[in-house]
């Protein structure tokens, strides 16, 4: 049985920390007698759309400034940093994982890596939505969604 707390921490508090524990305390009434392992994860969320838009103008201007189709440049981005090792019946294999699967921070640093890979290697500038530059760059890549 697995059961799941939320628990927020604000300022340096734990917020609500008496339903905290008296929900602890109620989860563990109805375990069983045994050992139990108690995990504390900070919530990350799944990429979001905003993100998801972002990637894609980027692989819009890649496919308008170098004529590489924009999926290509999405499966060679992929293929080039999320890539990992798994082993599949004793046998090492490289698995290549799509952006669906990035939480927000993992999405950041992914795109972080593109920027710094097009700057470098193709002499391509890819804004942050944040950046001054950023709505031009969206009133010119927009159209091409």
């Amino acid at each position: 049985m697995t059961k799941t707390i939320n628990i927020t921490k604000e300022g340096g508090a734990v917020l609500y920390r008496d339903y905290i524990h008296e929900t602890i305390d109620n989860a563990l009434k109805t375990c069983p007698n045994g050992k139990y392992t108690l995990s504390i994860k900070k919530d990350v969320k799944k990429r979001t759309l905003d993100q998801s838009r972002w990637f894609w103008l980027c692989m819009v201007c890649i496919e308008k400034e170098t004529g590489t189709d924009r999926n290509d440049a999405h499966d060679f981005f992929c293929t080039k940093f999320l890539r990992r090792k798994a082993l599949i019946s004793g046998i090492e294999v490289d698995v290549i994982y799509g952006t669906s699967k990035l939480n927000t921070i993992q999405f950041r640093d992914f795109m972080e890596n593109i920027q710094a890979f097009t700057s470098q290697e193709l002499g391509i500038t890819l804004p942050n939505p944040d950046d001054l530059m950023w709505e031009q760059f969206k009133n010119e890549y927009e159209r091409f969604i």
